[in-house]
């Protein structure tokens, strides 16, 4: 899903949190106000799983919206500041530097094993994880900048091949031509390793891949 349509996501949840306040019925001087509780419950469901999708359960984010539990007033009010929040940092493009940087640490320990297994002379293993590395890469970067990563192929949603992702990034000018043909030869390689041609490269080359991914991961970063 593209960063605009979280966006626009969010701000439904925030019109349903209104649509929820809206049932009030007042309550006594021993009882606050509360509002109806299928209402609160549909908006609850609905808001927790676009928090667990799009910032996932760990997130002070979802946290603090599934400790809404009360139908009182006080405590709807406080999921829509919650969801306002979320709509503010997808706006200010929070998530996506989170999810970048999360994504380096990550990377990074893909990247040393695989440095690990060229020490030990097994390259193969090495350009496969190099390569993979590298195809998640792309797909981050296509979805930083709002590129789609799947397409539609006999009714359902399949995932792009990282070739295209290549194509559409150069074109969309994330990066040049001249990286687009450099990581058309990594993928080769990549997908040479993975069908077992192991013949058809050297170690050499393996460790040419591996630093012209750390080169082109620090250049282009998510």
């Amino acid at each position: 899903m593209k960063l605009e349509d979280l966006v626009t996501r969010a701000e439904e949840l925030i019109q349903k949190g209104e649509q929820v306040l809206s049932t009030t019925r007042s309550g006594s001087r021993m009882t606050p106000a509360y509002v109806d509780s299928a209402a609160l419950a549909e908006f609850r469901t609905s808001s927790l799983a676009f928090l667990s999708r799009t910032f996932g359960e760990k997130s002070p984010n979802f946290k603090e919206f599934s400790r809404i539990r009360s139908i009182k007033v006080s405590a709807v009010r406080e999921g829509i500041a919650i969801l306002r929040a979320s709509k503010e940092e997808l706006e200010g493009g929070w998530l996506i530097t989170t999810k970048g940087l999360l994504s380096a640490e990550i990377f990074s320990d893909f990247l040393e094993m695989a440095e690990h297994l060229l020490a030990e002379n097994y390259k193969d293993a090495a350009a496969v994880i190099t390569g993979s590395v590298l195809e998640e890469h792309l797909r981050q970067l296509a979805q930083k900048h709002g590129i789609d990563v799947t397409f539609e192929k006999s009714g359902r949603r399949v995932p792009k091949k990282a070739d295209l992702l290549n194509a559409e990034l150069a074109k969309a000018g994330v990066y040049n031509k001249l990286d687009q043909k450099n990581i058309t030869a990594l993928l080769d390689l990549r997908n040479k390793a993975a069908h077992g041609h192991y013949e058809e490269y050297n170690k050499s080359q393996v460790e040419l891949m591996h630093q012209s991914v750390l080169d082109f991961m620090s250049r282009v970063p998510v």
